[in-house]
């Protein structure tokens, strides 16, 4: 799992991944040193970040993310991208990654493809699910991509390259904790110049982050089995 943030907690996912029989190792790109080679690894979970995936020069652990997504594509290495992790699949594969025109904060309305009924990990979610959002960018959607899911701010919410890599726009790893985290490590202030305030996103949590929970738990869990049956 790789991370960005120093307050990055990975949400549900190194518990659902652990039941799922998968042995976790935790990066946060930036602090920790080089990243694992893609054949040592059997599967590889992007998470979200502050930054843009172009600002490499401010950030050049990027540039070497780009990269080691890249190669998980061409090798067939399993790989999830959340927020962040989605723009970087995208960018790894050539395709641009810039400003949506619209801060999306809080929870939103999901709306899968007919695409995703058929998929493994993105058949957990029904349209009209409420689903976890804080981003400002988003991404063109790659030429071999299936589309799996838009919702109504941001069109491009999930997506899937070949049998073995996702991108989700959204957060459906968060939980209470770490929720509550990244809005005191934002700041009242910060959170409302996105349009919200801390308090409507806790009650919105309240309505719908146990559903969103439960979702999360399946897919990673079915991630886990992409994992080993790969």
């Amino acid at each position: 799992m790789i991370g960005h943030d120093k307050d990055e907690t990975f949400g549900l996912a190194p518990s659902a991944l652990a039941a799922g029989g998968v042995d976790v190792l935790e990066h946060r790109s930036g602090i920790d040193r080089s990243l694992p080679p893609p054949d040592d690894v059997a599967g590889i979970v992007l998470f979200g970040g502050e930054m843009n995936v172009d600002m490499t020069e401010r950030f050049p652990f990027l540039a070497e993310e780009r990269s080691y997504v890249r190669k998980a594509v061409d090798t067939g290495i399993p790989y999830l991208g959340i927020c962040l992790g989605a723009q970087m699949l995208a960018r790894a594969l050539d395709r641009k990654v810039h400003p949506a025109g619209v801060r999306e904060i809080g929870f939103n309305t999901l709306h899968p493809t007919q695409e995703a009924a058929e998929d493994p990990l993105m058949s957990v979610f029904q349209d009209g699910d409420m689903v976890f959002h804080w981003h400002e960018d988003t991404f063109e959607l790659p030429a071999t991509a299936k589309l799996l899911a838009t919702g109504d701010d941001v069109h491009l919410q999930a997506f899937r390259i070949g049998d073995l890599a996702w991108g989700m726009q959204f957060h459906f790893e968060v939980h209470r904790s770490e929720m509550e985290l990244w809005l005191e490590s934002a700041g009242e202030d910060e959170v409302r110049r996105w349009g919200k305030t801390s308090a409507q996103i806790v009650e919105e949590s309240e309505r719908y982050l146990p559903t969103q929970e439960r979702r999360a738990a399946e897919v990673f869990g079915r991630f886990a089995e992409v994992v080993h049956s790969s």
